[in-house]
């Protein structure tokens, strides 16, 4: 099972995320390369974890779910 990933971590720059291992920044285990992978923060800004999160998560109430939603029959 992996780790749950931190979204806005204290110190993003002392720890490699291109894994579940999250190994130290100068101590890399998995051999993911000789650099380390950044955080999504460091990449994207402080907001990259909402990004794309306009669209609601569920349907409306009272709406119909289903392959038979808005389907008149003919």
């Amino acid at each position: 099972m992996a780790k749950k990933f931190p979204i806005h971590p204290a110190n993003p720059h002392r720890v490699c995320w291109g894994c579940d291992q999250y190994c130290a920044a100068d101590s890399m285990a998995c051999g993911n390369g000789s650099v380390r992978t950044q955080h999504p923060a460091e990449l994207f800004g402080e907001d990259w974890a909402e990004w794309g999160l306009d669209a609601p998560a569920e349907p409306a109430s009272g709406t119909q779910a289903g392959p038979s939603a808005g389907f008149s029959g003919a």
